[in-house]
């Protein structure tokens, strides 16, 4: 009889770590050569990524229901996969607002809350790396901390470029109203990757 492999949680949550990397890779695709005309096909790549990552969780969510052991309390690891979902989530909402807010060009500097984006990615999918061995980790809690950093950087990116759609620039109501929406996406995002550091961070401290 051959006997089932046994599942790897810390491997299934990487994946979850990878394909939050992938997405938001596409999405800068999408932002730095913008074209409502031609971008149909980079977002059903995203798209793909987030149904597939919806059925990662499940098959997660089923192995914990069946698994005998886990390598951290069950209830750590939903937290923990459901913060990883929240952030492919977060790159798929903004592909769905840039069309039905019938996005037509990007305003200054949006490839700047990409690049935060990307880098807190990162930082996650680092982070996630070194946690399945984080007690003889070197690294683990600087890219923790790194993440944190990066949100804070999009903090202030965020109030920036809200004061200047509200204050300084834009006179279009409808403008100002979507575009509200899209950085409220990307804060929405970042805050997502301080949510899972957070998370990892406690973790580590609890399994000490």
């Amino acid at each position: 009889m051959i006997r089932k492999k046994k599942f790897d949680f810390f491997d299934a949550m990487q994946d979850l770590a990878d394909d939050a990397l992938k997405a938001s890779s596409i999405l800068t695709e999408i932002i730095n050569d913008y074209d409502p005309d031609q971008y149909q096909e980079k977002i059903k790549l995203i798209n793909k990524i987030e149904t597939d990552g919806d059925d990662d969780v499940k098959e997660i969510m089923g192995e914990l229901y069946v698994a005998f052991i886990t390598p951290i309390d069950r209830e750590d690891i939903v937290q923990l996969v459901d913060k990883l979902d929240n952030i492919i989530d977060g790159i798929n909402g903004l592909t769905y607002e840039f069309h039905y807010l019938n996005i037509q060009e990007m305003r200054p500097d949006t490839d700047k809350f990409m690049k935060l984006i990307n880098e807190a990615i990162r930082s996650v999918q680092q982070s996630m790396i070194e946690f399945s061995h984080f007690k003889n980790s070197k690294t683990l809690v600087q890219n923790i901390d790194n993440t944190n950093r990066i949100e804070s950087l999009g903090d202030k990116l965020y109030t920036q470029h809200l004061r200047t759609l509200f204050c300084d620039e834009e006179n279009d109501p409808i403008t100002v109203i979507s575009w509200q929406k899209i950085y409220g996406g990307f804060e929405k995002v970042l805050d997502a990757c301080e949510d899972c550091a957070d998370v990892m961070g406690g973790l580590v401290i609890k399994n000490s």
